[in-house]
């Protein structure tokens, strides 16, 4: 069992809350704290389920946040929400099974899409967008288990990824957008939780310090999402989206970065 003293508690739990905080608005808080938990010194599966541990505590605390405030549709979200619970969990149990490759190669370049879409799209604010594209039946029943799985089995970008599907898909306004985002995000990452904590391997008292502050942070985050609203949304989406496939693109190995340079060498 791994030895965690109190100066190296207070750096974990200070990263949790800043993921938090960054995860309530734009998504990305897994890319800042799993790091950070893998040079702690921590086991890899611990770290994994240490990890989904603090973040579905702050989704969950940012979905409050946002419930708490009449932005979330509760009638139609919570169907998604459990759809979106089976796919977290379904990913977790299929983690072995999916070509990490495939997805390595393939996130980093949708997610310079996600920026490119919030950086240069003229109708971005917090109005209704547009007509729904598809009906929120076929959402819940396709988008929200498939963007579930993906939580499950890799996850960098899935907030961004369920913000974007609720503004193109259903047409919605960029801060709804962001709530709804969060009910799904909380429901895949505690079902992903549940195949992770099972393994035994989740450390519950760094995993609780690090919760709590994730629940603080997410909480600041909510609160200045609406209070700002797209002005802040749209910078730390790009901001965080950018970022997260840089990192993705530098990780060793990665089939595309090899692939780019075996063709132009």
């Amino acid at each position: 069992m791994l030895e965690i003293d109190l100066s190296l508690l207070l750096i974990l739990a200070t990263v949790a809350l800043l993921a938090g905080f960054f995860d309530a608005i734009a998504g990305g808080g897994g890319l800042i704290t799993l790091p950070v938990l893998f040079i702690a010194g921590l086991d890899p599966l611990a770290a994994l389920a240490t990890n989904k541990f603090q973040a579905a505590s702050a989704t969950v605390s940012a979905t409050w946040a946002f419930a708490r405030r009449g932005m979330l549709d509760w009638n139609s979200g919570l169907p998604m929400a459990l759809m979106a619970f089976v796919g977290g969990a379904l990913g977790a149990l299929s983690v072995s099974l999916v070509p990490h490759d495939l997805l390595q190669a393939g996130v980093p370049v949708l997610l310079i899409l996600v920026a490119a879409y919030f950086a240069f799209s003229p109708r971005l604010d917090d109005q209704q967008l547009r007509k729904p594209r598809i009906p929120p039946g076929l959402f819940c029943l396709l988008i929200a288990p498939l963007l579930g799985f993906y939580d499950g089995v890799f996850g960098p970008g899935v907030g961004s990824f369920f913000m974007l599907a609720f503004m193109l898909l259903l047409g919605q306004g960029m801060l709804r957008s962001v709530g709804n985002s969060k009910l799904l995000n909380a429901a895949c990452n505690l079902g992903a939780l549940l195949v992770f904590a099972a393994s035994g391997k989740l450390l519950w008292p760094l995993a609780l310090v690090m919760a709590l502050c994730a629940m603080l942070g997410a909480q600041l985050g909510a609160r200045c999402a609406v209070h700002f609203g797209p002005r802040l949304i749209r910078p730390l989406v790009v901001c965080v989206c950018t970022v997260m496939a840089t990192k993705l693109l530098m990780d060793v190995g990665n089939p595309l970065v090899e692939w780019v340079a075996d063709e132009w060498p």
